[in-house]
């Protein structure tokens, strides 16, 4: 489905992007993200949503062309069944689908700062051959709806944003002073574990010969570490960027006891990949809580010893945590 309420290049400032999310009963937050991006200092040519529930009455009150792709599948008596919500699957659709060489990739939670496309996407042309990430803010509360319609009309700017939003302590960021010099807005790093696949741009030859997302990853964790040890494999550059998204708050578990089975299994394919442990602070919390026995020097698979107890997974439950 493609929806496009307004007469695009002729009356507003595009850029030749697709933008690329996926969501499944997110629609809060793709809303807020929606809202973003057609406020924004440009507007990308086209919003790709991987997404099965989206209203379509809903994305038509958002001046942008979005192609929706469904993610529900036939059955044999012609009802439709959900597929899983894989979401390295889901940006290798929105890719396969996009029409723009550039693409940024967002996840359904974040909000655009206003000149986040902009930045991102002239950084890109500069530097055509790299993997560019943002830089992510933490809302420490979620939107109100009065504030999610300030963000629909343009009337909620970034200075507000920021007042709500907070660094993240663990990860490298830049200053909250931006600067016109360019140079001192993007910095190409070696730390290729510190990518996070919430914001970053590419180019398409770029994606299609990292191989896209690696889809033998299941659930949650893990496929983002692959995609940035692939592009490093590959001397792909690095550079981290200052271009701000405000990651919307949702509920997180310290450490993710909800997602075990596929951490483990992840952490499993990924050492067999590439002889590393990823997530190794959630593999050492689950360590010391004796649902398995892993030591960061070990050379063989990891095995579950017991599953978490319904009271630990509600005691490592964080109902208002901006980030894990």
């Amino acid at each position: 489905m493609t929806t496009t309420t307004r007469a695009q290049d002729a009356a507003y400032n595009t850029i030749p992007v697709s933008v690329i999310t996926t969501c499944y009963g997110r629609n809060r937050h793709l809303y807020n993200l929606l809202a973003s991006l057609a406020q924004g200092s440009v507007r990308p040519r086209e919003v790709v949503i991987v997404n099965d529930d989206a209203e379509a009455e809903r994305l038509a009150d958002y001046d942008l062309n979005i192609i929706k792709i469904a993610t529900t599948t036939a059955t044999e008596h012609g009802l439709t069944s959900s597929a899983s919500f894989d979401i390295g699957r889901n940006r290798n659709l929105g890719a396969a689908r996009a029409s723009y060489e550039a693409m940024i990739f967002l996840d359904v939670d974040c909000i655009v700062a206003y000149d986040f496309i902009d930045g991102l996407y002239d950084k890109l042309q500069t530097h055509p051959d790299a993997l560019l990430m943002g830089q992510p803010r933490y809302l420490t509360r979620p939107l109100t709806d009065d504030e999610g319609s300030q963000l629909q009309q343009g009337q909620m700017a970034s200075d507000a944003l920021d007042q709500l939003s907070v660094f993240n302590p663990y990860r490298d960021n830049f200053t909250q002073q931006r600067n016109d010099n360019i140079d001192t807005n993007i910095k190409k790093t070696q730390d290729y574990g510190a990518f996070w696949s919430l914001c970053f741009a590419i180019m398409r030859h770029q994606f299609e010969r990292v191989g896209g997302f690696d889809t033998d990853y299941i659930g949650y964790g893990a496929e983002d570490t692959d995609f940035a040890f692939m592009a490093r494999a590959l001397d792909i550059d690095f550079y981290l960027t200052n271009d701000v998204v405000y990651h919307q708050q949702h509920s997180v578990y310290r450490p993710p006891l909800n997602h075990l089975d596929s951490i483990v299994i992840n952490a499993n394919r990924f050492y067999d990949k590439w002889q590393h442990w990823p997530m190794a602070g959630w593999l050492a919390a689950f360590t010391q809580l004796g649902l398995i026995d892993w030591q960061e020097a070990q050379t063989v698979p990891i095995e579950i010893l017991r599953q978490p107890s319904s009271a630990e997974i509600d005691a490592a439950h964080c109902s208002a945590a901006p980030y894990v």
